[in-house]
């Protein structure tokens, strides 16, 4: 049962939405929200859990140095990806600082949402499926490598070498297939995905709507 319990004899149901990098989770999230669902972004929250004045800022600023910040007291979003980027253990020390206060910021927004059903959009979920026990599915969009390699080099203007080191630094393809109980194959035209997410929004409010 999700977190967010019964209202009025109704289970709220979560799904989870994840996908790589460049997969098209993003183009997936605004077809759900089409259909009056509410997606509940980590990467929203990842950013207004570090607004200026937090505690989370704070603790970055004390664990990294000043030089993680902006004259304007804001997180050097570009110089913190550098830091991390290519150190696994202050990219921990990070993830230390965030993800639990992202996982406290979207349990909340699933405990005051009022829909039939709501969607998480999880980009780590794979890496850290242990911490979101609390969901009840998990939706995959699905991409080859090849494809998202040739994305990201056309939307980020990155060099292949760059992009395939980008795919690198996440979980691999076959661990997102291992966590997933639905998959949306999304490497054609993006107006095909419109046919598979309303399939899979009847299928979520019937799930939804079935008892606990």
């Amino acid at each position: 049962m999700s977190i967010a319990g019964t209202r009025r004899g109704i289970r709220h149901y979560v799904v989870a939405l994840t996908g790589g990098v460049a997969s098209g989770k993003s183009a997936v999230a605004r077809r759900f929200q089409a259909h009056g669902i509410r997606v509940y972004d980590a990467d929203v929250a990842a950013r207004e859990v570090v607004a200026p004045n937090s505690a989370a800022l704070a603790e970055i600023e004390f664990v990294f140095g000043a030089g993680m910040l902006q004259a304007d007291g804001s997180l050097d979003r570009r110089a913190m990806r550098e830091r991390v980027f290519a150190d696994p253990a202050a990219r921990r020390k990070l993830e230390a600082i965030i993800h639990p206060r992202v996982r406290a910021w979207l349990q909340r927004h699933v405990g005051m949402d009022r829909g039939p059903y709501c969607m998480l959009a999880i980009p780590l979920l794979a890496e850290n499926r242990g911490e979101y026990a609390w969901v009840d599915r998990v939706l995959l969009v699905d991409t080859p490598e090849s494809i998202q390699i040739e994305r990201l080099m056309q939307r980020d203007g990155v060099t292949r070498d760059h992009a395939e080191r980008m795919l690198a630094a996440q979980a691999t393809r076959a661990q997102r297939l291992a966590i997933a109980d639905d998959v949306i194959a999304n490497d054609g035209k993006e107006s095909a995905l419109d046919a598979k997410v309303a399939a899979l929004h009847a299928r979520y409010l019937e799930l939804a709507r079935s008892p606990a």
